[in-house]
């Protein structure tokens, strides 16, 4: 099923909240939150206590993605704080394997993610440890990029690693998606699509979602 997570990276966070329940009420089915160390990516966003703020007024799952390192001894925060999704970077911990089983084990749903350059094969070990594959499609720490061509390839390979394995696994995709080229995103094996810019800067939240989805099931 197709699923739409508008990451509010691009909000307005002057009033938040409100952002928020308007993406909820426009159509999205989770909500995406970028938390940034200004280590591991060159951009500092939130911690643990905006996501707390965040899950007392969402309704909607929380897709937290962490680009932060080293990554281990924060997982417990976000998972108290409210994350329903929790996904950490391939290129984060030299343990991937003991990260991952850490987030299963606190009751998270687990997530996993590739930065552009990153080798898909790092991802042959782990993918039965997680829910979620999420393939970067600019390179990580700010919003309002474009959307790298070569992460269609990336897409199909990881479907297909995940089809030939029987695995029940989402691809998502985080980084330039918009209504037009949401569909070529989706035939290359997505499902879960993350959207900053292209839902934020528009006036109308849920005819955009609305595009979004349409686009995604044509």
């Amino acid at each position: 099923m197709i699923k739409i997570a508008p990451s509010i990276l691009s909000a307005d966070f002057s009033r938040l909240g409100e952002e928020i329940r308007a993406v909820e009420q426009a159509g999205a089915d989770y909500i995406h939150v970028d938390v940034m160390d200004g280590h591991f990516v060159p951009n500092l966003t939130i911690g643990p206590l905006v996501v707390q703020a965040i899950a007392r007024v969402a309704s909607k799952p929380l897709d937290v993605h962490l680009m932060i390192a080293p990554v281990d001894l924060h997982v417990p925060a976000f998972v108290q704080a409210g994350a329903n999704i929790l996904t950490v970077h391939a290129e984060a911990t030299v343990h991937l394997d003991r990260t991952l089983n850490l987030i299963r084990e606190s009751g998270c749903q687990v997530g996993v993610a590739v930065n552009p350059s990153t080798p898909l094969c790092n991802l042959s070990s782990v993918l039965h440890l997680v829910d979620i594959v999420v393939i970067m499609s600019v390179n990580p720490g700010f919003g309002g990029q474009s959307f790298i061509p070569h992460a269609l390839q990336r897409i199909k390979s990881v479907r297909r690693m995940i089809t030939e394995r029987g695995l029940n696994v989402a691809v998502e995709v985080d980084g330039g998606i918009k209504p037009d080229n949401i569909a070529a995103v989706a035939q290359a094996g997505a499902d879960v699509f993350v959207a900053g810019s292209a839902v934020f800067s528009q006036p109308d939240y849920a005819a955009v979602i609305q595009a979004l989805r349409h686009n995604a099931s044509a």
